[in-house]
C-alpha cells in the first residue's frame, strides 16, 4: 500500500510539474498597445485563454520583463475574481471592458495574498503587468487597450 501511494504521489507531483512547465513555455504570445495620455505603450505578452491557463497565470515566476505582462481573455465578459496565491512578484492587474477601455487597475497586488481581486462589475480580460508599471507609465482608468480580442471596430 505504502508503494502504491508513493507511486501516485509521485506521478501526481510529475503531471504538476510537467503542467507548470508547459503553462510557462506553451501560452500563445504577442504585443498589445495601451493609449495613454502619456503616449502608447508596448508591451510583450502571454495569453491565458484556456481554463487551466488563465487559473495558473503567473503563479510561481520569479520575475517579468520590464515590459512584459499576462493577458488574461475570458472570452465572454464576466466579473472576475482575482488573487494571488503562489505569485512571487507584485502585479498591477487592468481590469479592460469589451471595447479596450480600462475599468480599474488592482495596483502592487501582494505577492501571496489570498484576498480577492475583483473590479465589481463583468470585463473581457485582465492584463497583469509588474507591480508599480502602470503608474510609471501613466496607465489610468479609461485608457485604451488595443489587442485582437477587443472590439474597437465600430463601423
Amino acid at each position: 500500500m505504502k508503494l502504491i501511494t508513493s507511486t501516485m504521489t509521485a506521478l501526481v507531483l510529475f503531471a504538476l510539474s510537467s503542467f507548470a512547465a508547459a503553462t510557462a513555455q506553451g501560452l500563445e504570445t504577442g504585443t498589445l498597445t495601451i493609449e495613454t495620455e502619456a503616449g502608447e505603450q508596448v508591451f510583450n505578452i502571454e495569453i491565458a485563454d484556456e481554463p487551466e491557463e488563465i487559473s495558473y497565470g503567473l503563479m510561481n515566476r520569479e520575475s517579468l520583463a520590464k515590459n512584459a505582462g499576462m493577458l488574461f481573455d475570458f472570452g465572454n465578459p464576466r466579473e472576475p475574481a482575482m488573487w494571488m496565491k503562489n505569485t512571487l512578484i507584485p502585479l498591477d492587474m487592468l481590469f479592460i471592458s469589451s471595447d479596450g477601455t480600462i475599468q480599474m487597475i488592482a495596483r502592487n497586488t501582494v505577492p501571496g495574498s489570498l484576498r480577492t481581486i475583483s473590479p465589481g462589475m463583468p470585463v473581457k480580460g485582465v492584463l497583469e503587468i509588474n507591480g508599480g508599471r502602470a503608474a510609471a507609465l501613466g496607465i489610468e482608468p479609461g485608457d485604451t487597450v488595443n489587442h485582437a480580442i477587443f472590439a474597437t471596430d465600430v463601423g
